[in-house]
C-alpha cells in the first residue's frame, strides 16, 4: 500500500507555504539575513514543535515566518516545498500564503508574491508541477486590515486565483469578513475558508451562506449537523482534510478516531492534505500512509481521495482532465 500511495498521482489543496519552513532552511535564511532566532539548534526547533492547540502552533509559526524578508527567501521557501512535491508525485498544488504575516513586519506585498510566484513558474518548467496561489486573510486581524491586503493584491491579480481565511478560528467567525469576501469575489478571486476545525458547525454554515465559499478547508465539525452535511453534498463542495494536523493540534485525539472514513461513507468529497508539514510531522504522503493504516482504507478509497484532489482543484478543465486520466491509468495498472 505504501508503494501504491508513493507513486499515486495526487494534488494538494490545503497547504500553507509558511508552514513548510523546515528547521534547516529556517537557520540558513536567518543566518543569511543576520536575524537571531530563539533556538540554538535544529533539534531545539523540532522540540518546540509540540503543540496543545491551534494558538500554540500559531505563535511559533509567526516567529519562524519572521526571518523571511527578501524575494530570494520566499523563492527558496516555495521551491523547497515544490521539490518535495516532485518527490511525492504531487502533480498539482494550491498554495496558501499569508501576506499580512509579512506586510505587518514591513515586507512589501510585491516581495512576497514575486518570490513565491517565480518559484512556482520555475517548478512548472523544471519539475512539471502545476500550482496556483490562494491569498489568505488572517482572521484574528480586522476586516479593515483584510481590505488593505486586498487592495495591495490588485496589481498582482494575474498571479492569484483564490482568497482564503485562516489563523485563529474561535471568536473570529466567517461573518466578520463578509464585506471583504464580497469585494474579493467582485475582483475575480475564488472564495475558500478554514471552517469547522476548532469552530463548530455554525462557522461552516456562515462560510457557506455568508462568504459563499467554493471549498471547505478542514470542515471536521460539519459532522455535528446532518442538515449541513446534506447542504455540502447538494452544493458539491469538497473538504480539504488534514489528518496529521488534526492530531498535532488535538482536534482529533487519535487517527483511529479520525472522521475521514465516516465523511467518505456519508458521500462527502474529501481530500487529504498536509496543512503545515514542517510543523505537523508529515508531508502529504505521510498523511496518506498514516490515515490509510489507522482507518484501514482500501486502494479504491485512496484512489477516490486522489481523484477528489484533482476534481475539486481550481485547475482549468483541460489540465484537470489530463491529471484525472493519468490517475485512472495508474489505478487500473496497479489495482
Amino acid at each position: 500500500m505504501k508503494n501504491f500511495i508513493t507513486n499515486l498521482p495526487k494534488a494538494e489543496l490545503h497547504l500553507h507555504i509558511e508552514g513548510t519552513f523546515e528547521p534547516d532552511l529556517m537557520f540558513k535564511i536567518a543566518k543569511r539575513n543576520n536575524i537571531t532566532i530563539p533556538y540554538n539548534s535544529i533539534e531545539e526547533i523540532k522540540e518546540a514543535y509540540n503543540f496543545n492547540c491551534l494558538q500554540d502552533f500559531l505563535n511559533i509559526y509567526y516567529e519562524g515566518a519572521g526571518v523571511l524578508t527578501t524575494i530570494q527567501d520566499f523563492y527558496d521557501l516555495t521551491y523547497s516545498y515544490l521539490k518535495s512535491c516532485a518527490e511525492q508525485n504531487v502533480r498539482h498544488t494550491e498554495i496558501m500564503f499569508d501576506p499580512q504575516t509579512h506586510t505587518d513586519r514591513g515586507v512589501l506585498f510585491e516581495t512576497v508574491i514575486t518570490g513565491i510566484s517565480k518559484a512556482c513558474e520555475d517548478a512548472k518548467e523544471n519539475l512539471g508541477i502545476s500550482s496556483l496561489l490562494i491569498m489568505s486573510y488572517l482572521r484574528h486581524l480586522s476586516e479593515k486590515e483584510a481590505f488593505k491586503t486586498l487592495e495591495q493584491s490588485l496589481p498582482f491579480k494575474n498571479k492569484i486565483t483564490a482568497v482564503g481565511l485562516d489563523s485563529s478560528e474561535k471568536g473570529n467567525p466567517p461573518s466578520k469578513f463578509k464585506n471583504v469576501f464580497e469585494a474579493s469575489i467582485k475582483e475575480g478571486y475564488i472564495p475558500v475558508a478554514h471552517a469547522g476545525e476548532e469552530g463548530n458547525s455554525d462557522y461552516v454554515w456562515e462560510a457557506l451562506d455568508i462568504i459563499k465559499i467554493k471549498r471547505i478547508d478542514h470542515g471536521n465539525n460539519a459532522l455535528q449537523d446532518q442538515k449541513l452535511i446534506d447542504e455540502i453534498i447538494a452544493k458539491d463542495l469538497a473538504l480539504t482534510v488534514c489528518p496529521l494536523s488534526n492530531t498535532a493540534l488535538k482536534v482529533v485525539t487519535d487517527l483511529k478516531k479520525h472522521p475521514l472514513k465516516q465523511m467518505l461513507d456519508l458521500g462527502l468529497k474529501v481530500t487529504i492534505n498536509s496543512d503545515d508539514p514542517a510543523y505537523f510531522g508529515g508531508n502529504i504522503n505521510k498523511n496518506y500512509f498514516e490515515i490509510q493504516a489507522a482507518l484501514n482504507l482500501t486502494k479504491h478509497q485512496i484512489y477516490q481521495l486522489a481523484k477528489n484532489s484533482f476534481q475539486y482543484s481550481f485547475l482549468n478543465d483541460d489540465l484537470k482532465q489530463q491529471y484525472l486520466n493519468e490517475l485512472e491509468v495508474y489505478y487500473l495498472n496497479n489495482n
